[in-house]
């Protein structure tokens, strides 16, 4: 439990859930029941998997997704675009609203469809909601991995930062960024020591990175995936039959777990359920592996090597008066 005399202590949670797949609103509903969950059992901060609002594009792989000029692609993705999130419109506004009512941050994936873009192009998202009900930043995920790059846009710098959570540092990244040592360390460099990676799914994509990043980064990292089955499927999802016909039973088994500064298991990899997995943290163990290595601090040689992050919004045009 999050403690009221050590402020070193942070309780979070991780919601291991299936969306209501391509249903933005329904599953908002059930993102905002799990925030209520998670500060039930005292929950200060609250994470969700990659893409999980309102779902990851398993479609691609299952339906010829690179046949060029498909009607079939055309009408799936026309779907996923209408589902898709736009921040500005208001859409997340019932989790802000969560966030702040239980005094909870948040953070969760999601697909966005953003206006600064014209509003047509999705990006898989990273959204930090702070206690307050705040966005405190969004974070689009800067190169979409092999069939992803059929239906998401590549995203730019301006989300690659760190909020204050408690004593702790957090920040994130989406799925295979993680694996991108750059980003990486734009976020050490800002005194990240509490990562969270985002995950559509799968224990195959947690099981070895999770500890790799907190051993390298000498902090905690959290990894939250999504499930995804036969079942998660809505019977109203367009093209369903042919999306069906070479579905496995399974597509994302979940794979949630974090692990402490020193690369071991704090909770291990949770497969196959929806549930909330609940731990403290406790940041002093962040400041005793700090002894023989800190990435932004005594071990870095910025005479040497230093890394430039660009955090400007993209943009196509600059309108001037």
């Amino acid at each position: 439990m999050q403690s009221t005399t050590n402020p070193d202590l942070l309780t979070v949670g991780l919601a291991q859930i299936a969306p209501v797949w391509l249903n933005r609103d329904a599953t908002l509903a059930k993102i905002v029941d799990y925030i209520g969950r998670a500060a039930e059992q005292r929950c200060r901060f609250v994470v969700f998997g990659e893409a999980l609002l309102p779902g990851y594009p398993f479609w691609i792989e299952l339906t010829d997704g690179a046949r060029f000029n498909s009607q079939v692609q055309k009408e799936i993705h026309a779907h996923y675009v209408e589902q898709a999130v736009q921040i500005e419109a208001g859409d997340l506004d019932a989790v802000c609203a969560a966030a702040a009512r239980h005094g909870v941050a948040v953070m969760l994936g999601c697909i966005e469809r953003p206006r600064d873009r014209g509003g047509y192009s999705i990006y898989c998202s990273r959204v930090y909601i702070g206690a307050d009900g705040a966005i405190g930043s969004v974070h689009r995920k800067l190169m979409p991995t092999y069939e992803e790059r059929l239906t998401w846009a590549q995203g730019d710098g301006h989300g690659l930062r760190v909020h204050r959570l408690g004593a702790f540092t957090v920040g994130g990244l989406n799925c295979y960024e993680n694996w991108m040592p750059l980003s990486r360390a734009a976020l050490y460099a800002q005194g990240e020591d509490l990562h969270v990676a985002l995950w559509p799914g799968n224990l195959r994509n947690t099981e070895d990175i999770t500890r790799f990043i907190a051993k390298e980064g000498r902090g905690y990292t959290i990894s939250v995936s999504a499930l995804m089955r036969r079942e998660d499927f809505p019977a109203d999802t367009p093209h369903l039959d042919l999306i069906l016909a070479q579905c496995p039973e399974v597509l994302a088994n979940g794979g949630s777990c974090i692990a402490a500064p020193d690369g071991t298991w704090l909770i291990a990899p949770a497969v196959g359920d929806e549930c909330l997995l609940v731990a403290t943290l406790d940041r002093a163990a962040v400041r005793r592996e700090r002894q023989n290595l800190d990435q932004a601090g005594h071990y870095a040689r910025p005479d040497v090597t230093r890394l430039v992050v660009d955090r400007r919004r993209q943009g196509v045009a600059t309108f001037e008066e």
